[in-house]
């Protein structure tokens, strides 16, 4: 911390993340859990893209969502979990401000992405199951880069908000930050300054980034429903549960951590808690994503399997 002009008060340069434990012989053994979770994590979004990549039975749009979910999950874990592990290996974590306030920008940006991508991907499944006749047509290339470009322009003005709100508060100690990364409630605590505005924010922009989306997706899968019960065959459904079901879990999984940290109204204090969850929405989602959406597709397993023996694809 430096003297400011705020009298005898300083202006925080750096905060200092506590990180998941001080206990010292705890480190080690956290650091080589979470860098096989980051490995694993990232090598298998990179086989679910390169299986859509080389697989022309995948060229279709809900492959063509999952591949940028896929690039969504290595974002969001790459932007909080290095740093994580370069404190727990150096047992020490100064961040500066600058790189702080950044980080809280591209989290809120991918997360925000991811928001609203689970919503097109609800959008495609009820247009594939509801209306087939008339899906090529209604989920065409230019409508799938269109919804893209609606859920980065709507995700980045989410980010670019909360992150010039949180860049005009006054730091000025202590600079302690009770995280393993830098986000909005436990930065809104070391704050000396009305955090008011940046409260009434993070609830408007929560609830465009979670509660909205979560009732597109329910009514929509609530018409998926409808329509997979009225399939004569039993393997349809079969199928067409395993498609949405799959979906439905991750945005259980993302919602409800998602609306347990930023949801809580009159608290935005940081405890042990916040910490378990801020695991599960950067770590554990990502990682099970591939498994949950992807890994036990036949079509899939079929795109890796030829890719890895070096097949070519039937014609």
């Amino acid at each position: 911390m430096e003297p400011g002009a705020w009298g005898n008060k300083t202006v925080v340069t750096e905060f200092i993340l506590l990180g998941l434990t001080e206990n010292i012989e705890l480190q080690p053994i956290l650091f080589a859990v979470f860098l096989f979770a980051y490995v694993i994590t990232v090598g298998g979004n990179l086989s679910i893209l390169a299986a859509i990549f080389v697989e022309p039975k995948l060229h279709t749009p809900m492959y063509y969502f999952l591949g940028k979910l896929s690039l969504l999950d290595i974002g969001c874990i790459t932007v909080t979990v290095p740093r994580m592990l370069a404190c727990l290996l150096t047992r020490q974590c100064r961040v500066p401000y600058a790189a702080c306030v950044s980080q809280v920008f591209f989290f809120h940006l991918l997360a925000g992405v991811d928001c609203h991508l689970l919503t097109a991907m609800a959008y495609d499944r009820y247009l594939a199951i509801r209306q087939p006749l008339t899906y090529s047509v209604r989920m065409s290339h230019d409508v799938q880069g269109a919804l893209m470009a609606v859920c980065c322009s709507i995700s980045f003005i989410n980010a670019l908000t909360h992150t010039v709100a949180v860049s005009v508060l006054n730091f000025c100690g202590p600079d302690v930050v009770n995280h393993f990364y830098c986000d909005l409630p436990p930065l809104f605590q070391l704050s000396c300054s009305s955090i008011h505005l940046n409260g009434q924010l993070l609830f408007v922009g929560a609830t465009f980034m979670g509660v909205v989306p979560m009732i597109f997706i329910s009514v929509s899968y609530a018409h998926v429903a409808a329509a997979v019960l009225r399939i004569c065959s039993a393997e349809g459904r079969k199928k067409a549960f395993f498609t949405c079901g799959s979906h439905l879990t991750v945005v259980c999984i993302f919602y409800g951590t998602g609306f347990f940290s930023y949801m809580r109204l009159g608290s935005v204090s940081a405890s042990d808690k916040d910490r378990g969850i801020g695991i599960l929405i950067t770590i554990v989602s990502p990682m099970l994503n591939p498994l949950i959406y992807s890994l036990r597709n036949p079509d899939v397993q079929g795109a890796l399997k030829r890719l890895l023996t070096g097949k070519r694809p039937p014609e």
